[in-house]
């Protein structure tokens, strides 16, 4: 099928005929084509969100609530569609996709509804006036999402955009389009008025760089890769746009010997593996105490061999496929460098790369969850992202060093921490340069809490009053009270 762009609420051909194909992960197969959208594009779709955002931002914010709640009604009439179409255009497991995707992206759009019906201005009284602070929508946002967790987070950003009032140009990846334009079919069936969400396809050198660009466009959400996310800023800074940056991670998993050693070793697993490892937040460096080191390693082995990899249609797959050809390259050469690096496959490595599957899957992007010891903590697998499948193990003497080596990266997104010390997982988690951490868990979000990271894994937090701050701009008007002079 041949999708088109969404402008002023209809679906538009392109005014390019330039097409990209969308290939199947796991199988490798084409079943779809996006347009690669030109500046035209761009500025009809800037210009649909402009005309829009009058009436828009004119709104009372319970009525915007309103909206948000039918397209989240309308999205869960659609739930098992955003799973199968999910787990199709990404190559990750449908339970993972039911779970997760589909779960989220409705639950985006109730949570959003909810915390804007409940937030109020703010008063601050002098002894001779009054301060009171509002909340002003910015403009017209593009909103930038990457290809490993498509709708969950386009709802994330759409939701508290258009909830405070700004109207938006969406960019997907261009690898994984499907549900995105699911989201777009949702919004135009519940009536939403024209322009206040418009959508073009493409790749980022040009949609994208052409958006974030465009004069009209007055903020950025982008999440995505690091490399990527420093083009964005050069090109959004010079015009002075609110930009936020939800980039790339390089994660510890710190395991202290006082662990539960059976619920710790089911959850680093996961924390790994989760979506073949591509999801930000994967815990893609393991610290062990010393003490417990060998047992552990010897339990996550056994672990990591008994995931399930295979059809990700199938209610039992664990692993699916990885996302393109040529990101499992990119992953592949991380199993050359480790090996270059002295490297020992656990899991793996050279002589078990691939899984043995159904000959439909023999095209498609596939990779055996890897686990790699007996390297130093500052080689490149240990602090580079690979984004995939790939882990790296390390020992720890102690408290200190264990919080030198999770520092030791440009990154700091997310991390765990797994003891039955609660204070001692406490204390180490705080000083772990980072933006979230978890304590005998992962992935355990709260939507109310703030979320981002620092150095190279971004700028600016979103979730909860974060991302209704970043999508509007405060007012303060103080007023002389005459009386009290």
């Amino acid at each position: 099928m041949d999708l088109q762009n969404f402008i002023g609420g209809e679906f538009k051909p392109s005014l390019s005929n330039d097409w990209i194909d969308i290939l199947e992960p796991s199988t490798g197969c084409k079943f779809a084509r996006v347009p690669n959208s030109s500046r035209g594009d761009v500025d009809l779709a800037v210009s649909s969100a402009r005309s829009a955002f009058p009436m828009w931002a004119g709104l009372e914010s319970s009525e915007r609530a309103d909206w948000l709640d039918k397209i989240g009604d309308a999205l869960e009439s659609n739930y098992d569609k955003i799973a199968t179409t999910e787990s199709r255009d990404t190559g990750k497991p449908i339970t993972l996709a039911r779970q997760v995707d589909a779960n989220r992206s409705v639950m985006n759009f109730r949570f959003f509804a909810q915390m804007i019906r409940e937030r109020r201005s703010e008063t601050f009284e002098m002894s001779d006036a009054k301060n009171f602070v509002s909340y002003n929508p910015v403009g017209v946002g593009a909103l930038i999402t990457p290809w490993n967790l498509p709708l969950y987070l386009l709802s994330w950003k759409v939701a508290p955009a258009i909830g405070m009032g700004n109207t938006v140009v969406c960019k997907p990846s261009e690898l994984t389009p499907m549900t995105a334009n699911l989201l777009m079919e949702t919004i135009n069936s519940v009536g939403l008025p024209p322009g206040v969400v418009n959508l073009i396809h493409g790749n980022g050198e040009g949609a994208g760089h052409d958006l974030v660009a465009h004069r009209d466009v007055n903020l950025v959400s982008f999440t995505g890769g690091t490399a990527t996310g420093a083009k964005v800023a050069s090109v959004a800074a010079p015009h002075f746009k609110k930009l936020s940056l939800e980039l790339g991670g390089k994660n510890s998993s710190i395991v202290f010997a006082d662990c539960s050693l059976e619920a710790t070793v089911s959850g680093v697993t996961r924390s790994a593996f989760l979506n073949q490892g591509q999801v930000c937040l994967c815990g893609s460096r393991i610290l062990v105490e010393r003490e417990i080191y060998n047992d552990f390693t010897n339990r996550l082995v056994q672990s990591v061999k008994q995931l399930k990899i295979g059809d990700p249609g199938h209610e039992e797959t664990e692993l699916g496929a990885l996302i393109s050809k040529d990101h499992l390259m990119k992953v592949m050469r991380y199993v050359d460098i480790a090996a270059e690096e002295g490297g020992e496959f656990l899991t793996g490595g050279h002589k078990n790369m691939y899984p043995q599957l159904e000959r439909r899957f023999s095209d498609g992007y596939w990779m055996n969850p890897t686990v790699i010891s007996g390297l130093s903590v500052d080689s490149r697998c240990s602090t580079e992202e690979i984004f995939g499948p790939i882990v790296t193990i390390h020992p720890f003497d102690d408290e200190e060093q264990a919080i030198e080596i999770a520092n030791n990266t440009n990154y700091g997104l997310a991390g765990s921490v797994w003891t039955e010390d609660l204070e001692k997982g406490r204390r180490v988690a705080e000083r772990i340069r980072t933006g979230i951490m978890w304590v005998n868990t992962w992935l355990h979000r709260d939507l109310r809490t703030p979320f981002g990271g620092v150095g190279d894994s971004g700028i600016g937090r979103e979730g909860g009053r974060w991302s209704l701050d970043f999508f509007s701009e405060p007012l303060n008007v103080c007023i002389l009270d005459k009386d009290n002079q």
